[in-house]
């Protein structure tokens, strides 16, 4: 059995998980069952996850784009940061400490301004972005947890995943759906941003291995 948060929207937000829907133009689920929720906001969560009792908890919720994370820096903070808290807050008020496996979304954001190369995961962690920082307070939160309570918690510290389901204002689907519209003459150019930011690739398909 597999349960979900979608976040409430006007219009549909769930185009990268239409193919797991029983029927996708209806929205009609399967074996999927997608609850109403949100990572800003604790009582749902602990209603959600005292009503499913899950045996596992996958924490890949975020507002996980760099450069937007400046933008809208205290949302970052909040889904980011506070959000994995109030997740393994509601895992303890639920009293399933004992019983639920944890696994957080780490980012190798949290390297940043590197301090080695190759990094591993004794490498000194230099967040450059709003994201990264709030990604950091997740990260020690989990550790935290971990310690404390003696819950089954982990972080997986993913470098970039790509596959064709990656939004199209990241880096990798920007470059390749510009280059093919100016192929296709429907574009004559698109810009970037830093150009001098360097980063490590691959397929989402083996990460989830």
């Amino acid at each position: 059995q597999v349960h979900g948060i979608v976040r409430r929207s006007s219009s549909f937000n769930t185009g990268r998980i239409e193919h797991l829907y029983k029927n996708p133009q209806a929205h009609i689920e399967g074996n999927m069952k997608l609850h109403y929720g949100d990572l800003t906001d604790s009582t749902c969560l602990v209603k959600i996850i005292n009503e499913v009792k899950p045996s596992e908890i996958y924490n890949l919720g975020a507002q996980s784009h760099v450069k937007i994370s400046f933008d809208l820096a205290e949302y970052t903070a909040d889904v980011d940061g506070v959000g994995t808290l109030r997740l393994l807050d509601a895992i303890k008020t639920c009293g399933l400490i004992n019983s639920v496996k944890f696994y957080q979304a780490s980012t190798s954001e949290l390297f940043g301004k590197v301090q080695e190369i190759p990094q591993k995961e004794t490498t000194p962690f230099y967040p450059r972005s709003p994201y990264g920082a709030a990604k950091l307070y997740a990260y020690w939160i989990v550790v935290n947890f971990r310690e404390a309570y003696n819950l089954f918690a982990v972080n997986g510290i993913l470098f970039n995943h790509e596959s064709p389901r990656r939004g199209s204002n990241f880096v990798t689907r920007k470059i390749s759906r510009s280059v093919a519209k100016i192929h296709l003459g429907q574009l004559d150019c698109f810009s970037l941003g830093n150009l001098d930011a360097k980063r490590d690739w691959g397929h989402a398909r083996d990460y989830v291995e």
